[in-house]
């Protein structure tokens, strides 16, 4: 099964929602100005923002379908009232972009942010952005197959114990 890019966002949202959860001791010091602009320069250009996108929708669909549930007569009304307020809301991402940023520039220098927006601007950097999300997809790809291949070997040697302790399988 070939693994898109979309779902290899969405394993990337989850390693960086993980970081978030992980690096909340590192926000004590506030960062410079210059760590905060190379730290949002940096997640724009790996398309760390982007990952952020679906939280309001999400958790606007996620409400609407906890009222539909409840109530399957007001479906409309409700379909109606979260359109609104998907819209009131969509701008609150911005809130999750400032704090990325600051969670970047809070756990890196400025001299290291400084060369890891000089790799991404490099040729080499350019290149291994347009490049990643094909690596990442081939390389679940092949380990969904390895781990289908282990697990029917996995099984045949757990098959092959059992029998030999008398167990008719």
């Amino acid at each position: 099964m070939f693994v898109s890019t979309q779902s290899w966002r969405g394993l990337r949202a989850v390693v960086v929602a993980a970081s978030l959860v992980m690096s909340g001791s590192a926000l004590a010091q506030q960062p410079s100005p210059a760590a905060l602009k190379m730290a949002g320069e940096i997640v724009k250009i790996t398309g760390g923002l982007e990952l952020f996108a679906p939280i309001v929708p999400g958790v606007v669909e996620q409400s609407r379908q906890f009222f539909v549930q409840q109530n399957p007569m007001i479906t409309n009304d409700v379909n109606e009232v979260a359109a609104q307020v998907r819209k009131d809301y969509e701008a609150r991402v911005s809130e999750v972009h400032t704090k990325v940023i600051e969670i970047y520039a809070a756990n890196l220098s400025e001299q290291e942010l400084k060369d890891i927006l000089a790799f991404y601007t490099s040729p080499a950097g350019k290149k291994f952005l347009v490049a990643q999300p094909k690596i990442i997809d081939e390389s679940l790809k092949f380990a969904q197959e390895w781990a289908n291949s282990l697990s029917d070997e996995v099984i045949g040697k757990i098959r092959e114990g059992l029998k030999k302790k008398g167990h008719k399988l």
